[in-house]
Parts: C-alpha cells; structure tokens; sequence
C-alpha cells in the first residue's frame, strides 16, 4: 500500500469558494453525487432519490454553544477564551488567546460581569488547553454572553444568521464548539421526504472540539497527535444499527464526526468516552457504509479520512471536479455522498 505523507492531501483552493454564509435555504446547498463512476450534480434537496428504502441515516446530535468569550486581564491586556470542555459545575477547559499568559490564580474580567480564574493547564500540566473556574453556570455564561464559535476561515464576527444558521435543526446535547457541518443541510421538509421514502434515523453524539480545525504540522501522518473529542453511541442507536445489520440495509452516516463515533466504538467496544481516532487510508471501516459529507480543509485529517473511505484518487478527483464546477467549501458549504471504497 502506498505510504501517504502530508503533502499527498494537499491541493489549491480559489478563495471565493470558501462559503462565508449559509445557502438560502438548507436544502437548497448543492450535492455532489460520489457513489457512480462519474461525478453527478445535484442539489441537496434529492438526497431522498439518492437512498434506498431501509437505509439508515445517523446524525450527530450534538449542540454547538456559544463558547467565544472576551475579556480582559487585570493589567487591561485584551484576552480571548474559547470553551472546549465543561468539566463540572463552574469548571472548564479553554482556549486562551492573550499576548502574555497570566498567573495561575489570576482572576479575568470577563465581557458580561463574571470572572474566570485560571487553575492551570489541562488536561495536565503540558496540556495545550486551560483550567478556568467560572462565577457562575458555564452554560448559561456562553449562553448570555458568549459568540458563536465560527471556524477561522470565516472572516466576519457572529450575527443572529449564524447563531440559527450554524445549528443544525436537530441539535439537543450542548457541548460543541464547531458544527457538524454535513447535518447543516438537513430541515424539517427533508427530514420528513425521507421518513416517507422509509428511510430511517438515529443519532450518536460527539461534541465536535476546536482541534477539528488543528492543521496537520508533521509530513509524517504517524506523528500527528490527534485531539479528543467525548462522543456517546446510544442504546437505541446500537439496537437500531443491529437491525440494520439483520435486514441488510446501508448505514450512511452524516459527517465525518459520526464517523469517528461510529467506527471508535466498533474499534473499542465502548459506546462513551473520549476518542482520539485518527483515520488515514487503509483503515479498515466495520460500520459505515455511506458517507455525507462537506468538502474539507487542505492538509487536514478530514482530507485523510473521506480519502480513506472512498479511496485517495477518487478524492482527488472528485475534489479537482468540485473546484472546476465552483461548489462552495468548507462549514458553510456543499456536500458530496461517497461510497465506501
């Protein structure tokens, strides 16, 4: 098998693709159809056409919260937070943005009149992320005062579209601080077409973490260290994929954070944790069948993963059709279904 570097998932992007805001509509994104030999340009809204009767469609029902916080440092000195992790009553681990970090013990202004006190590093003490206690609830802090964590490569602050538009319309677990993009396009309508087609639903949870973004530093895949991200594989979700199995049908699995719940889970046997899975060709996948998935970050372990899963050329070359038909990339973007390799 061929040994994969770095620079194999790379490619070049024309800037105006990056989608700074949603399509109209949900539905209304454009759809690649990847499971034929060659490309189809659809639209969203025909994915019930795409899809057999009995398949199963598994959704991350995971909540993205307000977890941008501003403040400052008692010296003045401006500071940005970032919740990755609620991690008890008033405590969380964050992202700390500032010229100069202060003191463990340092209580912070924060925008909205509460303190966050940072503890130390997490989730040990060469951890990349920080220990804060919190004046009061973190979920209701992010909720009163927090932004929308919008990825990097979108360029305006949060607005009122985003805080509805970066949700998808199932969401019921807060914890996330990036979306489970390939879901965004999913609204009421549709979900109800596919119902009528006898296309079936379930959901896991994994709170999708800001290492989704991290690039790729290392040519060597091998000593890239992957984040990790606490997912949940529920009991009906379990009893619904064995019937599944039973009956023959396909499980197409909506975004890649479904996938790395999916395939952690058939890897380790357990059904909650943290999962650091890290998916590069030749993995071999147990669970999923289909794919539904946006288009991804140059160099990034998304890139590796769709590649692993419906093979590298294919990528490429779906990829390099995408860019000549102008389909828009990236968390706002369009979608493209794969067919596992």
């Amino acid at each position: 098998m061929r040994n994969f570097t770095l620079g194999d998932f790379d490619f070049a992007l024309p800037p105006e693709l990056i989608a700074q805001h949603p399509a109209a509509e949900r539905s209304g994104s454009r759809l690649l159809d990847g499971t034929r030999a060659e490309p189809a340009d659809r639209m969203f809204r025909d994915l019930p056409d795409l899809l057999e009767p009995g398949d199963l469609l598994v959704f991350n029902d995971t909540q993205v919260v307000k977890a941008r916080l501003f403040g400052e440092k008692p010296t003045g000195g401006k500071l940005e937070l970032l919740i990755e992790r609620v991690l008890g009553q008033r405590e969380v681990a964050a992202h700390m943005k500032v010229s100069k970090k202060p003191a463990a013990g340092t209580a912070l202004r924060m925008q909205g009149g509460f303190t966050a006190t940072l503890n130390g590093r997490w989730p040990d003490e060469a951890g990349q992320l920080f220990r804060f206690t919190l004046s009061d609830d973190p979920y209701a802090l992010m909720e009163r005062h927090g932004h929308v964590p919008l990825p990097p490569y979108i360029r305006h602050g949060d607005t009122p579209e985003d805080a509805a538009r970066y949700q998808t319309v199932f969401a019921r677990h807060p914890g996330a601080v990036a979306a489970p993009t390939a879901a965004l396009h999913f609204d009421e309508d549709l979900l109800a077409q596919l119902e009528g087609r006898g296309i079936r639903r379930a959901s896991v949870t994994l709170h999708v973490g800001a290492g989704t973004f991290q690039p790729v530093k290392t040519e060597n895949l091998a000593e890239h260290r992957m984040h990790s991200e606490w997912y949940q594989v529920p009991a009906a979700t379990q009893q619904a994929i064995a019937q599944l199995r039973e009956r023959g049908g396909r499980l197409v699995a909506v975004g890649t954070t479904t996938v790395r719940t999916l395939e952690s889970w058939a890897l380790t046997g357990e059904a909650s944790g943290d999962t650091s899975i890290f998916i590069t060709p030749g993995f071999q996948f147990r669970l999923v069948d289909r794919l539904l998935t946006n288009f991804h970050l140059p160099r990034s372990t998304l890139l590796m993963l769709v590649s692993a899963f419906a093979g590298y050329d294919r990528i490429m070359s779906l990829y390099r059709h995408a860019i000549a038909a102008r389909y828009r990339f990236f968390s706002y973007g369009d979608a493209m279904l794969l067919a596992r390799a």
